[in-house]
Parts: structure tokens; C-alpha cells; sequence
């Protein structure tokens, strides 16, 4: 290949016969592959991946060398006593080795060729990256994306601001009162794996601005009133929570001034916002503010409440900052930025204090230490997050409840309760996997739900009337698992009927993590398309429409699996029959496989578990990571599914790789230099 790369940039300027303006795209093809030394005339035998990728080379970029390379560096007489002859077959070119990546590191640096000088086109740049990046034996496990290995990187991480739900917790957590949701930030988009932990996604708006402030306001001046008595016990917990200390002005058996006090109790509150200590520089600053509030109201209390004010309103607390180090690169993070991912993972959340104390020590770092962090906090009723964060994002299920709603003509019996409860088992069916280590097959199939009475009343279950939310065990396999859940099928029906394709590509990409194409333009509704006259049920309306060869390639796929849930109306309740017309809920496969009813559909969907793991795996690591994933992740998605087997499907392991995992300690930081 014809280019030069960064290490001969300083010797290219240096020597007088080669001035910048004089180099050809044949001298970089010298100098590039000068790198990779001379080629043995009797190259190893080669691994059956080898050799395709060798037969790459000959195919697609051996045609780029000799068209622009061995005009010049070719036979005895070569540019440069150089032949680049020898490198016009795969054999010669993957028998070179380690050194390729050498050379890829600097072509994609675009440092080379030098204006005035003819190189690549675009495509030709980009078949040389395809070819590079697909090499096989790599050491991806310890790699990070960057601009180094890859063209485009999508392996760094934006500093980001807390997200609407990680910021309720966060303050829910710090100051022991959890905001309305009125008072409230905007909700989030999604980006990257499909969450909204991604910071290219988390803009921050004058309106996000102003509800920071206002609940900061509102936050500290409910948490610490004037005087502690007539308050609430909830108010009490949390000015004790935030006033731990207090000056001998205030408590007789003190030894400390008010600044002292102050002192400590703006330290300790800020540290646990902040997720780390602070330098004295910072408590100064805060230390500032309480002395301007108490020179103006003359209460310890009063003045103290305005530097806390200033900690919930800062960068440190709103945002997640990981500090770029002085040397660029792939980095590992430190350990207090490692207890804030690892908070933020399991709880949507800041670190608790045994947390902070790990990461001060340093022994956060450690393997074992950070293992049963994961299980303590998996244990703690805040891992719940994991099932509201994650769980509702990844079955798409985060806005449910705030759109489009059933007819109430048809369904009256939905309303506003319903949904918020139907969402609410979705919450708990998928953080009690984790938090109880069920096999993560119970999300497909399990012999027991998530109820309480006005729920199970609507599923058709027995439950005293004042039962509250628990583990209902079933006689049947009708329902369990999160395909028989309410709020799945309510979101994948129409306003006033239900839709097996909808339901049948929701199991493909979110079960199966199968991607299916939108439909071709201008094709017309299955109602007008097939109205009243040619088909009397929904399914001879569908069974007309996959007649089409537009059509049946992805209906084939999804109807099948839609009709196995037909026996749910539009709200999720059992039925034998639609419009006096009785139920039929088979389906068959382009696989072959046959199934009738829920049952036996989940029966199906557990033989193609693989598929299933590997896609909760990579949607799990995508919300962690915050981040698209790309090749380097493939080593972690890999192993947790090794881990995962080795445990028996043992759900929680999942989140322990992840923790100890490379993509998720270390981080990209791009070098100012």
C-alpha cells in the first residue's frame, strides 16, 4: 500500500532529496512496506481464516497495489530497492503478520499521503480499512475502539448528564425525598443500542437548566427547614441525613464553630453527589458561598443550605465526568469513576458509601471485591432500577402509558391505573431476574407472574382483594415471561384490535434480535386492502396480504409468531374467540416448526435461545456501556455468554462480567496533542 506513516514524517522533511512536494504515491508504497520487511520465500502454511483473509488481499486490494504502486516498485531496478512484487498474493500478504496492524494504525490517522500527491479514493481507502479490520486472530479483548484501530471509532464514551431517571434516583438517594415528577428534568431520547445512557443523545436544554434549579431549591429547602419541629418523620431522616454535624451554636456538646460545621457537612454531602472527594480549592469555593448567607441571614441553617444548593446544581453532580488524564489514549478509569458506572448499571444511581470507601482505598479494583459489590447491590430493593431503566427500554416499553391508548369504546375497562400497573410488572419481571439470579430463560417462559389484585383480576386470577404486589405461581404456561405480559401486548396491538404483525415483529427484534426492514412504500392498509366482502377474519385478511412477493418475505416471519398470541385481546386478557369467530393461534415457521398458542410458541422460542441470550447480552452491555457497540465488544458479549452457560443460565453473572470487564473499566481519551 502507498502510504507513509507518522514515525517517517520528521525523517521525510529532514532529507534534502526527498522534499514533500517530490514524494509519489509509489515512494509511500516504499517507505509503508518497508515496515513489514522482506517476504520469506517459503511462508508458513496457513489457518483455513488466514487464507480467506489472504484470498481478500488477491481479490479486492491486490488490484489497488498494482495500480498504483508496482509501477514503480517492481523487479531489481524497483524504487528504492524495494519490490512490491512480492506482495501480489494473499499467501505473501497474511504471512506478514502482526505488522499490518502497525501499518494501520498510521493509514488511518489520514496523515498520508501529503497534499499534492496522488492517493487513494474513498473507496479504495475504505476497502483497505474492511480488509485491515477483518484480519482474524486478533487480541480484541484488550482493545478499545479508537481512532487508532478504526476509522470511525465508536468506542468513546461523551461525558454525559444524568438521565431523567438516574436523576431522581440520584437525588432521591442523596437528600432522602424523591421528586414528583412535575418537578422533573424532560424525559430522554434513546441513542446507540437503543437507551438513553448515550450522552450523543443527552442534550442539555435551557429548560433542563431551570428544573435543576427549581429542584434543587425545592430539594434542600423541604430537606433542612428553619426549625425541625411540626416536620414530617421522612423530613426529619433527611435533615438529619444532610446536618450531621452540627456547631456549638446549635448543640451545647459541639466543640466546632459554624464554618467548621459547615465545613464537614458540605464535604461529606458533596462527595456523595459528586461520587468522589473533593479538593480543597472546591470546599473553599462552596465554604464561600456559606459565608456570604450567613453574613446576610445570621442562621447556621439558612446559610448552610446555600452551598448544598450549589453542590445539586453543579457539573459534578448533573453530569458524568471522566476526567481526561494527561496522556491520551486508552486509559483505565480511576476507581471512584468506576463505583459511579457500576451505581449507575445496577441502581440508576450514585454510589452508596461503602462504594465511595472501596474506591478510596483502591480495592474497587479488585476482582473479587468488586464481584460482591455486584451481589450486595443486586440484593438492595434499589436494584429495582434495573428493571425500570433497562427492562422498560429494552421491551419497549419506557413511554407506555403516555401514547396512543386503547379505544375506550372497545376496552373500557383500561384506564390510567391499569397501565401504570401493567407497567409495573414489567419493571419487576425483569429486575427480579437479576435480583433473585433466575435463569435469564424466565424471560421467555416462567411458571409464575408479577401481580397484584387489580391486576390479577384481569388476568383471570385469584388474589384477596387487598392483595399487594408479589410472585404469583401459575397452573398453566399460558402466561409468564415477557411475552404474555399486558403491557407487551397492549403496546403491540392497534387502538381497537390486536396485531399479530406487530406482535410478531416484536418478538423478532426484541426477543430474537432479528432486524426487520419497514414495509415497502405505498402499500395500503390491511383494512382497505382487503376489506369486508373477500376475507371475515383478521387472519384470512393476513394470509390474502402474504400473497404479495413484496409482502411475504417478512410476514412469513412475523405473522406466524403473532398468531401464536392471539388468544390475548387488545389489553392482554385470555379469549377463545373474536367476534364470535373462535381462535385459531397456530403457526408455522419458514423453519418448518409448528406450534399452536402461547405455550407451545414459547416452546419454540427456547430452542432458538441462543439467539435470545446473545441479543439480551449485547442490549444489556450497550445500556452499561452507554455506547453502540462494535467489534472490540464482540470478546464481552462472547464471554458473558461462556459465564452464562457455566452458571446454568444464572442471570446476575451477566452483570458481574460486564463490571469486570476491559470496554467497561478503561476508556478511550483523544489526545489533544
Amino acid at each position: 500500500m502507498c502510504f507513509v506513516v507518522a514515525p517517517f514524517r520528521s525523517l521525510l522533511l529532514g532529507m534534502s532529496c526527498m522534499r514533500r512536494e517530490c514524494i509519489t504515491a509509489a515512494s509511500f508504497c516504499y517507505l509503508i512496506c518497508g515496515l513489514l520487511g522482506p517476504v520469506s520465500s517459503q511462508a508458513a502454511e496457513l489457518s483455513p481464516e488466514m487464507q480467506k483473509w489472504g484470498d481478500h488481499y488477491a481479490r479486492d486490494i491486490l488490484p489497488i497495489v498494482k495500480s498504483r504502486c508496482l509501477e514503480c516498485h517492481n523487479g531489481e531496478d524497483a524504487d528504492g530497492e524495494f519490490d512490491l512484487a512480492k506482495y501480489t498474493s494473499g499467501e505473501a500478504a497474511a504471512d506478514a503478520g502482526d505488522l499490518w496492524e502497525r501499518v494501520a494504525r498510521r493509514v488511518r490517522q489520514n496523515e498520508m499521503p501529503p497534499q499534492g500527491s496522488p492517493g487513494l479514493s474513498d473507496p479504495q481507502k475504505g476497502a483497505f480499512y474492511h480488509w485491515l479490520d477483518s484480519r482474524p486472530g486478533q487480541d480484541l479483548c484488550t482493545q478499545l475502539a479508537s481512532d487508532e484501530t478504526q476509522s470511525w471509532y465508536r468506542g468513546h464514551v461523551m461525558s454525559r448528564r444524568l438521565t431523567r431517571t438516574e436523576y431522581r434516583n440520584a437525588t432521591r438517594d442523596l437528600v432522602g425525598i424523591e421528586l414528583p415528577p412535575g418537578a422533573l428534568p424532560p424525559s430522554d431520547g434513546a441513542g446507540g443500542e437503543g437507551f438513553d445512557t448515550v450522552g450523543d443523545s443527552l442534550f442539555t436544554s435551557p429548560i433542563h437548566l431551570e428544573a435543576y434549579l427549581m429542584a434543587a431549591d425545592r430539594l434542600i429547602e423541604t430537606a433542612v427547614p428553619d426549625q425541625a419541629e411540626g416536620a414530617t418523620e421522612s423530613v426529619l431522616a433527611a435533615r438529619r441525613r444532610i446536618l450531621g454535624t452540627l456547631p456549638k451554636s446549635l448543640d451545647p456538646a459541639s466543640a466546632l464553630d459554624d464554618r467548621a460545621a459547615a465545613k464537614a457537612n458540605v464535604e461529606a454531602f458533596a462527595k456523595r453527589a459528586w461520587r468522589r472527594p473533593l479538593t480543597p480549592e472546591e470546599t473553599e469555593r462552596l465554604l464561600a458561598i456559606f459565608d456570604a448567607a450567613l453574613a446576610r441571614t445570621g442562621s447556621f441553617v439558612a446559610a448552610q443550605r446555600e452551598p448544598l444548593k450549589a453542590v445539586l446544581v453543579s457539573p459534578h453532580f448533573l453530569f458524568v465526568v471522566e476526567s481526561e488524564p494527561e496522556a491520551g489514549g486508552v486509559q483505565r478509569i480511576s476507581p471512584h469513576q468506576l463505583a459511579t458506572r457500576v451505581a449507575l448499571l445496577v441502581w440508576s444511581s450514585i454510589p452508596d458509601d461503602r462504594l465511595l470507601q472501596l474506591a478510596d482505598s483502591g480495592a474497587l479494583y479488585e476482582d473479587d471485591v468488586l464481584r460482591g459489590e455486584v451481589r450486595r447491590m443486586l440484593a438492595d430493593p434499589k436494584a429495582q432500577a434495573l428493571g425500570e431503566n433497562f427492562g422498560l427500554q429494552w421491551l419497549g416499553l419506557k413511554e407506555f402509558g403516555n401514547g396512543p391508548k386503547p379505544d375506550s369504546e372497545v376496552f373500557p375497562e383500561y384506564n390510567d391505573a391499569l397501565a401504570a400497573e401493567m407497567r409495573e410488572e414489567a419493571i419487576r419481571t425483569v429486575a427480579s431476574v437479576f435480583r433473585e439470579d433466575a435463569p435469564l430463560t424466565d424471560l421467555i417462559d416462567a411458571d409464575y407472574i408479577y401481580a397484584n389484585a387489580h391486576l390479577a383480576k384481569h388476568y383471570g386470577l385469584d388474589l384477596p382483594e387487598d392483595a399487594s404486589w408479589q410472585q404469583v405461581k401459575l397452573d398453566s404456561r399460558q402466561r409468564g415471561g415477557v411475552l404474555t405480559m399486558a403491557s407487551v401486548l397492549t403496546s403491540a396491538s392497534y387502538p381497537r384490535r390486536t396485531s399479530p404483525v406487530l406482535r410478531g415483529r416484536w418478538i423478532l427484534e426484541e426477543v430474537l434480535g432479528a432486524r426487520v426492514p419497514p414495509p415497502p412504500p405505498n402499500v395500503p392498509a390491511l383494512e382497505e386492502e382487503h376489506g369486508e366482502g373477500k376475507a371475515t377474519t383478521l387472519r384470512e385478511r393476513l394470509e390474502l396480504h402474504r400473497q404479495k412477493a413484496e409482502c411475504a418475505s417478512c410476514h412469513n416471519r412475523m405473522d406466524p409468531l403473532g398468531f401464536g398470541l392471539e388468544n390475548f385481546d387488545g389489553i392482554g386478557r385470555w379469549r377463545e374467540s373474536d367476534n364470535g369467530q373462535p381462535i385459531d393461534s397456530a403457526g408455522k415457521l419458514p423453519s418448518g416448526d409448528t406450534f399452536s398458542g402461547p405455550e407451545e410458541l414459547k416452546v419454540i422460542l427456547l430452542k432458538r435461545s441462543g439467539e435470545f441470550q446473545k441479543h439480551f447480552v449485547r442490549k444489556l452491555l450497550g445500556f452499561a456501556l452507554g455506547r453502540e457497540l462494535n467489534k472490540f465488544d464482540n470478546c464481552v458479549v462472547d464471554h458473558c455468554l461462556k459465564r452464562l452457560k457455566e452458571e446454568d443460565l444464572k442471570s446476575a453473572v451477566l452483570i458481574e462480567e460486564i463490571a469486570l470487564s476491559y470496554p467497561f473499566q478503561h476508556r478511550y481519551f483523544k489526545s489533544d496533542k
